[in-house]
């Protein structure tokens, strides 16, 4: 069972990578929040893995950090839902923000993932939260306290209205927050996280 793979990383596609280890090519698919962390083909990598075995595939699925595997491996426990479908559920909503979901029951924000209808969205809401331990109950907790979160929700809300994928949206509002030494404004934050996601571009 492999857990864990470090070594060069040889490709790169949006939910698809490439693990160079000792000559030996592994092909792991990834969330999206895994792929935009990954440095660019050449570069040393380190990916928590986890094999899912089914028939005659086996096939490895990895990530950046032990928070999305271990949301990953709660996901694909709950019936329904497959590996795939728990790959679009973290590339499409970031780790703390499913936490939070979960806990609130907030089934509009689970249904605004891409490829989860509602009833999906309710099953999710409901397994997930029994299976949440007190220590990823803390983390969205943490964010519902944070300063700035309604000013986050706001822009998240904005930015999907203009057409962003959430998760860029989201890395850009927190870098942008991040940089600002008080909260700013809503049209402040609104155009700084623009022109970050212009000059990405």
């Amino acid at each position: 069972m492999i857990r864990l793979l470090r070594g060069t990383l040889a490709e790169k596609t949006p939910n698809r990578l490439v693990v160079d280890v000792g000559g030996v090519g592994y092909d792991v698919q990834v969330p999206l929040s895994t792929f935009y962390v990954a440095g660019e083909p050449g570069a040393p990598i380190s990916l928590r893995i986890h094999t899912h075995v089914r028939e005659d595939v086996i096939a490895l699925y990895g990530f950046a950090t032990p928070l999305e595997q271990d949301l990953f491996e709660r996901l694909i426990a709950i019936s329904g839902v497959g590996p795939k479908l728990a790959l679009a559920v973290l590339s499409g909503i970031e780790p703390a923000d499913l936490i939070r979901a979960v806990r609130q029951q907030d089934v509009a924000r689970l249904t605004a993932i891409p490829g989860v209808g509602k009833k999906t969205a309710e099953r999710i809401g409901l397994e997930l939260k029994d299976r949440l331990p007190v220590s990823l109950q803390a983390i969205g907790q943490a964010q519902e306290a944070a300063p700035g979160a309604e000013l986050r929700d706001d822009l998240l809300s904005a930015l999907s209205n203009l057409g962003y994928q959430r998760p860029v949206a989201e890395k850009a509002i927190d870098r942008t927050l991040k940089a600002s030494p008080t909260e700013p404004s809503f049209e402040h934050a609104l155009r700084e996280v623009l022109r970050a996601l212009m000059g990405a571009r």
